[in-house]
């Protein structure tokens, strides 16, 4: 017995020393695991794209991550499931003359909706971002370059992409850049959207959407249309871009189908509140 008190003292310290590293990893653990809240999907550390998960007709799909873990980083995908209002949103990455059909039918319908815009586009048609304004738009930032900005770490280097945007929309329209960042194709990590919520903007990803963006391979006025009224819930941040020609020309009609399906047209600050 004497001998196996002298060799477990012998051990001590290294027993101590590697109970200590185990808490500490547990701590460390703790602090940086996904933040899930009950039945739901946490943000990861690592680069994820954004995707849904559709069930029945009418519903509201799923995404990879919760709404409630999105919203503590002021981001989101989907509105109130209980209230039939659809939140438009277009992404501009340049144009290519179906921006202003698309303006035409908001009009027409008195759809507020929030466009997405790049450099490029305030570079290149600084009229139309005028227009948006004008007619009671709100302009999102979508960043200046469109890179892949969950890749950026250095905060100075992700401000600027986001700060050159709202300069520019300052010197074109004499406004102020609506506090709404798209990110560039949808890729996401926990520090990209902290990043963004740190410089005071709500992150905005979708709950419908479809592939509109191929200009050389564009959706038949039929394909769109059935895609669109059929997947359409309530809360539904939808997703569409300027450079769709059938985008430009559907636009007026599907707007009248989800009026008489019973949808409002709603401001993406009812969402996030700001």
């Amino acid at each position: 017995m004497l001998k196996m008190l002298e060799r477990l003292k012998e051990y001590l310290p290294s027993i101590v020393l590697l109970t200590a590293i185990l808490l500490v990893g547990i701590k460390i653990a703790s602090q940086v695991r996904e933040i899930v809240p009950a039945g739901g999907k946490g943000i990861k550390a690592e680069t994820e794209n954004w995707g849904l998960g559709f069930g029945g007709e009418g519903a509201q799909p799923t995404g990879n991550a919760s709404a409630a873990a999105l919203k503590e980083y002021d981001a989101y995908y989907v509105g109130d499931a209980g209230e039939k209002v659809i939140y438009l949103t277009f992404d501009c990455g340049y144009e290519n003359g179906n921006t202003e059909a698309i303006l035409d039918a908001l009009k027409k319908h008195n759809a507020p909706a929030t466009f997405f815009v790049v450099g490029h586009f305030l570079e290149s048609a600084p009229e139309m971002v005028k227009r948006m304004v004008e007619d009671g738009h709100n302009v999102g930032n979508h960043t200046y370059h469109h890179p892949d900005m969950s890749k950026i770490s250095d905060q100075a280097a992700f401000q600027k992409e986001m700060d050159d945007v709202a300069t520019l929309f300052n010197q074109v329209t004499g406004t102020q850049l609506s506090p709404y960042y798209r990110p560039p194709q949808g890729k996401y990590a926990a520090s990209n959207l902290q990043m963004a919520k740190d410089l005071g903007y709500a992150t905005f990803f979708w709950s419908l959407a479809y592939v509109d963006w191929n200009v050389d391979a564009q959706p038949s006025h039929e394909e769109a249309l059935e895609k669109l009224t059929t997947r359409i819930h309530p809360g539904a941040i939808v997703l569409l871009h300027n450079t769709s020609k059938t985008n430009g020309e559907i636009l007026d009609e599907l707007l009248s189908k989800w009026e008489e399906m019973g949808y409002r047209f709603g401001r993406l600050e009812e969402v996030c509140g700001k």
